[in-house]
């Protein structure tokens, strides 16, 4: 279930298994068992669930109390009284629970926020997030202080507010997984609009060529990047920088089409226009949520039956109806496993065995089930 409270998936590093209690035993009088409780994983918003084995999307959780089934409870089985008839009165055995599904998973998590901030290591991205929000980042001096994308909520006006996040790890090669690049890059997919900071105070680098460092990257991770709106926002112009400089910056990217805006992300310069800017063209966009089909049941359907001889004395069936038919059998019940027999050569399982060639003392496996055939 996507709960709307919950930001990372740091509650499921170290629980790794989820299992659902069994029903309960039915009673006197043909009463039924109590079913098992559910289990429910709460995820946060933006997770996408993807089958391990496959890598097929089974969900992707964007709404506020969404929920998917990933793998139901087998029924219960039904008790001696289900196998009386006018001869056999009282039998002697009772069918077995159906065991349930299982199931493993990949849970990512794509940030549902409306506007991304990009940029290289320490240009500004978390100084920005925490004066327009009430976010508070870690903000240094140093590359990669954020390890974590950085939420916070942009009000501009009563009724009028907007996520935005930080996209942490972004360097030349991010799209190969530099700079922890593939951990970060998902998150810009799912914003509508970017706002690009540059450290138009840079030393030894050229504004222009980090600008454009970025936008590869972005476009090299997923080409439709290079169609959503972006905001240029040229940072620490608190510190006097060479006005030349910041022109030559500016006019070569509103050249290219880009709105730029002269910012200090620490003293707030330039931040208003920006942000009012920013909630203006998502008043004007629709939100690029992918919508993924939940699926109910993920067990894939198994053939209606098929027996093969594997090598000389064991035979294999399978069938979806015939494996659930053998492992809800109690085994070690002598009058079950005559009730098995008599089934399973109902279904033709005995016909075929024997049209293979199959004689008494082979063995024949039916799923996980090892049986001996006895004529």
């Amino acid at each position: 279930m996507a709960d709307a409270h919950l930001r990372t998936l740091i509650d499921l590093t170290y629980r790794h298994r989820f299992a659902a209690d069994d029903g309960g035993r039915g009673g006197a009088n043909l009463r039924h068992g109590k079913n098992g409780a559910d289990i429910e994983i709460r995820l946060p918003i933006g997770t996408v669930i993807r089958n391990s084995a496959t890598g097929e999307t089974l969900a992707d959780l964007v709404k506020p109390g969404q929920q998917v089934t990933l793998a139901s409870g087998g029924r219960g089985g039904r008790g001696n009284a289900h196998y009386a008839t006018p001869t056999r009165r009282t039998p002697r055995f009772a069918e077995k629970g159906e065991p349930g599904q299982k199931l493993k998973v990949r849970l990512e998590l794509k940030l549902l926020a409306d506007v991304g901030v990009i940029g290289l290591p320490n240009v500004g991205k978390s100084s920005l997030i925490a004066h327009v929000s009430a976010a508070r980042p870690k903000i240094a001096d140093y590359p990669f202080t954020t390890l974590v994308p950085n939420l916070g909520v942009v009000k501009i006006e009563e009724g009028v507010s907007f996520v935005i996040a930080d996209m942490p790890g972004l360097v030349e090669g991010a799209h190969e997984g530099a700079g922890r690049g593939h951990q970060f890059l998902r998150h810009v997919e799912r914003t509508r609009v970017l706002i690009h900071v540059i450290d138009i105070m840079a030393q030894d680098r050229d504004p222009l060529q980090d600008f454009r460092v970025i936008n590869h990257e972005l476009v090299m991770h997923d080409s439709d990047l290079a169609t959503r709106p972006q905001l240029v926002a040229l940072n620490k112009i608190d510190l006097r920088p060479d006005e030349d400089e910041v022109t030559r910056v500016e006019s070569a990217l509103e050249s290219e089409g880009y709105r730029v805006f002269r910012i200090s992300a620490l003293t707030g310069e330039g931040l208003r226009r920006l942000v009012g800017e920013a909630s203006t063209l998502l008043g004007a966009l629709p939100a690029p949520i992918p919508e993924v089909e939940p699926a109910e049941a993920v067990a894939p359907r198994r053939p209606a039956l098929r027996v093969e001889q594997v090598e000389p004395g064991l035979f294999a069936v399978s069938g979806e109806k015939v494996e659930r038919l053998v492992i809800m059998t109690d085994l070690d019940n002598e009058d079950a496993v005559r009730y098995l027999h008599r089934q399973l050569d109902r279904m033709g399982v005995i016909r075929k065995l024997r049209a293979l060639g199959a004689e008494d003392g082979d063995k024949v496996e039916i799923g996980s089930v090892r049986l001996d055939f006895v004529e």
